[in-house]
This record gives structure tokens, sequence and C-alpha cells, in this order.
């Protein structure tokens, strides 16, 4: 069985640049299923349009490396509860990582990251060098 992967922003916003942390991202994504939130599709492709950068081919990177997984009710409900608890811990851990994190306790997957807030999360794989 292959590993299993949902890949946030940082580790997209990597993989676009072509780092080395993005190297580990692709190396990553050789071995295993892949997935993305929608909602982690909507920040990657803000960072790329700040920065005046090809949204289309952000976007089509993103959606033909991956399996797109939409924030649905359950998922959201799901999300908001996550959300509350990680907020204990960590004051300033986002909407957008729980709904991350969300989902990969759905998919059985890790997340891979280099975002600090999913420091010391068993289901995240930290890459930040």
């Amino acid at each position: 069985m292959s590993d299993k992967y949902v890949i946030d922003a940082y580790a997209w916003i990597e993989y676009l640049k072509g780092s080395d942390v993005g190297r580990k991202v692709r190396s990553a994504m050789e071995e295993g299923e892949v997935y993305t939130c929608a909602v982690t599709v909507a920040e990657v492709i803000s960072k790329v349009a700040r920065e005046e950068g090809d949204v289309e081919a952000a976007h089509n990177i993103l959606t033909s490396n991956s399996t797109i997984l939409d924030a649905d009710g359950e998922i959201s409900k799901e999300t908001g509860i996550l959300h509350a608890r990680m907020r204990k811990d960590v004051p300033d851990f986002g909407l957008a990582d729980a709904y991350v994190l969300a989902s990969a306790k759905k998919t059985a997957s890790k997340v891979l990251t280099g975002d600090i807030h999913f420091k010391g999360v068993k289901e995240a794989i930290f890459i930040r060098p």
C-alpha cells in the first residue's frame, strides 16, 4: 500500500518555487497518493496572484498532481470541532490549517507541511529545513 499525503499551502508554494523543500514534496508525491483541500487551492492561487505569477499554471499543477477534496458540510463540521480543539494549544491555528488536518484524518493521510502550526502534530510530516 502506498503512502497518502494531504499537501498544504506551504508545501505547494515550495513545490511551485522549485526549492529544496519543494523537491522533498515532489519526492513524496512520487511515492504515494496526493490530496489537496479546496481551501488550500484558494490559498495557493491567492499567493501566486499576489506575486503576479501564472495563476492558470499553478492551478493546473495542483489539479493535475492531486485529488482535490471539497469542503462539504460534514468535513466543515469536523473542521470546526478540530479548529476549536487545536486553538486551545496553538492560539493562532488557522481555519485553513484545520481543514487540512481534518482532511488528513478523513483520508488516513499525513499532512506534508512546513507550517510551524503543525509542529508536533502526529498526522504531520514536517519538511521545513
